[in-house]
């Protein structure tokens, strides 16, 4: 909504008053700019960057509608106000619509694991499973690949849950001497 003690649908600057145009946005500036950059970094949580470009824009906005802007009216200040709030809201709105950016120099470094190492790393783990007996191998992969407790996994072998934590003791037992065997240590 606009603020009609501010903004006319007429003004005359909007007939061809370049300089008073000019000398509107250097009052506007002298009288508005502080006041405003004030307010808005409280609004952007004392990020002044954020805060001068708020402030910026708002002054932007203030000079591509200067010709509907009435300087006879008390203040232009509720005006600019309600612009950079707006701009502010605007701001965050559209920063959580989109994930935030990052410089490609902190991407570079962040530690990437190497795919490569990761799929060797299965395959001597599966390589090392298949050396397991069927009952060793079963118990790994209910309690540890599946991610079930003794209780559940005894429920799905149909054995009692002592079992279950005997056999995954001796199979993990298994299991470390088979890697250890392909040069896989601790």
């Amino acid at each position: 909504m606009r603020n009609h003690e501010v903004v006319t649908e007429e003004h005359p600057a909007a007939h061809g008053q370049g300089a008073a145009d000019e000398e509107l946005m250097r009052a506007l500036y002298r009288e508005h700019a502080g006041p405003l950059f004030g307010f808005v970094l409280h609004l952007v949580a004392g990020d002044r960057q954020r805060a001068e470009d708020v402030v910026q824009e708002t002054l932007v906005r203030a000079w591509r509608n200067i010709h509907r802007l009435d300087p006879q009216a008390c203040s232009l200040r509720p005006w600019l106000v309600t612009v950079a709030r707006r701009i502010v809201i605007d701001g965050h709105r559209s920063a959580g619509a989109r994930p935030r950016e990052v410089e490609a120099a902190a991407l570079e470094q962040l530690p990437a694991e190497d795919e490569i190492d990761r799929a060797l790393r299965m395959m001597t783990v599966a390589d090392a499973l298949a050396d397991l007996s069927p009952a060793h191998r079963e118990i790994i992969v209910e309690t540890y690949l599946k991610g079930r407790t003794a209780k559940e996994a005894a429920a799905v072998l149909g054995i009692p849950a002592g079992t279950v934590r005997s056999r995954v003791f001796y199979a993990l037992r298994s299991l470390r001497l088979a890697l250890e065997e392909r040069g896989v240590t601790s």
